[in-house]
């Protein structure tokens, strides 16, 4: 048994063109995909800033203390100590509390694999992979199938995770006369953490109860918790409490739904403690606008792997003679990046001219002269190249 093994992988300079050439096929995928995310996004953007300003200007805030039933498919606002009777119960670990939300975490003791690779050009065009494998052991939240492991001797874990993640909701939870239905409750992400007691043990059966210990507040099924095996387990546990609540959404009968604004977007925000509707907005535009570019980011990024890909087999071309193919792929990165920032304004300025025109106008401009900054530069480069090559 290794805990480290090494490999050592060639691939010729043919077999390097025919695989890039394989990789412009996804290439291509990706980019008419960056155009697509892209341009969807900024409709997506656009739909939620409307729906939050309509529904900025319609929302009410009302008391919990009563139901109105004139607010009924209206739009409205409140705070209040959101509590609950029942009890919320993990039956596999004998866990019984009163709580808005119950959660259980499970995490096995595995082998991990780490691999770690360098490549390496050389003159011919050939390439040598060094790869390094490095195996430890760690509590993982998810199995890891060390079937797919490069070294699975003395180094396997079990088939399947023993238990499960588990997440109970609160179906008959109030804010004074008003119920607050499940969907709001799964919204409220402030857990506590529930230490597990040696009186759960007594409600567990069979080899669960027989290996099961508690240590630091934590449910371990394990011989000894101190030194774990392969395929020990632990268990954690989190509640949200009962507490002070504020929503936004629409008023159906004595509870709530998601509000559908004439924009087209839902509306339902919640927050803990006690927080103006005028905030709770603010912070939903705020989100939108984190979200917006954020998915802008993504999208030039898609767009920038796929033109390198797509120029790929130029560079592995080049890599006959290390130097040079190395000059070449940063020069078709470098180009890529470039050029992905141009179409990616382009696109978004497309998008815009549908609902702001003179703002979508001001960033086309802007991309037509970083595009035609590119178109230049490639020029350049290339006028720069005959010299030498007459030489």
């Amino acid at each position: 048994m290794a805990d480290q093994i090494i490999e050592v992988t060639e691939r010729g300079y043919f077999g390097r063109i025919i695989e890039s050439i394989k990789g412009v096929v996804f290439g291509l995928v990706l980019f008419l995909c960056s155009f697509v995310l892209l341009f969807w996004n900024e409709g997506r953007s656009v739909q939620t800033a409307k729906t939050l300003d309509e529904g900025a200007a319609i929302v009410k805030s009302v008391p919990v203390q009563a139901v109105d039933a004139t607010n009924e498919g209206k739009l409205v606002h409140v705070s209040g100590n959101a509590t609950t009777t029942e009890s919320l119960i993990d039956e596999d670990f004998g866990l019984e509390v009163q709580a808005l939300r119950l959660t259980r975490s499970v995490e096995m003791y595995q082998w991990v694999q780490k691999e770690e690779s360098e490549t390496r050009k050389k003159v011919g065009g050939s390439e040598e992979k060094v790869t390094k494998f490095t195996y430890t052991k760690a509590w993982v939240g998810s199995l890891n199938d060390s079937s797919k492991f490069k070294e699975q001797a003395g180094h396997k874990n079990p088939a399947n995770m023993p238990y499960k993640a588990l997440d109970r909701v609160a179906q008959g939870a109030t804010m004074s006369a008003f119920r607050v239905p499940p969907v709001v409750l799964e919204k409220v992400a402030k857990f506590d953490a529930l230490p597990a007691t040696e009186a759960q043990l007594t409600k567990l059966t069979g080899d669960v109860r027989a290996r099961a210990k508690v240590r630091d507040s934590v449910l371990y099924v394990a011989s000894e918790p101190a030194s774990p095996e392969v395929g020990d387990y632990r268990v954690s546990f989190q509640v949200v409490k009962p507490q002070v609540v504020s929503l936004i959404a629409r008023q159906v009968g004595n509870s709530f739904d998601a509000y559908r604004a004439q924009a087209g977007d839902e509306i339902m925000l919640v927050e803990q403690g006690t927080v103006e509707a005028a905030v709770m907005f603010r912070a939903a535009k705020d989100a939108n606008a984190s979200l917006t570019w954020i998915l802008r980011l993504v999208g030039w990024l898609a767009m920038a792997i796929g033109l390198t890909l797509m120029l790929k087999p130029i560079a592995v071309v080049a890599d006959f003679i290390p130097m040079i193919g190395s000059f070449v792929g940063f020069g078709a990165f470098l180009f890529s990046i470039v050029l992905a920032s141009a179409l990616s304004l382009v696109t978004i300025a497309i998008a815009w001219i549908a609902v702001r025109p003179i703002l979508g106008v001001a960033i086309l401009v802007g991309a037509a002269g970083a595009l035609a900054a590119t178109v230049a530069v490639a020029v350049k480069a290339r006028q720069a190249r005959k010299p030498a090559l007459l030489r």
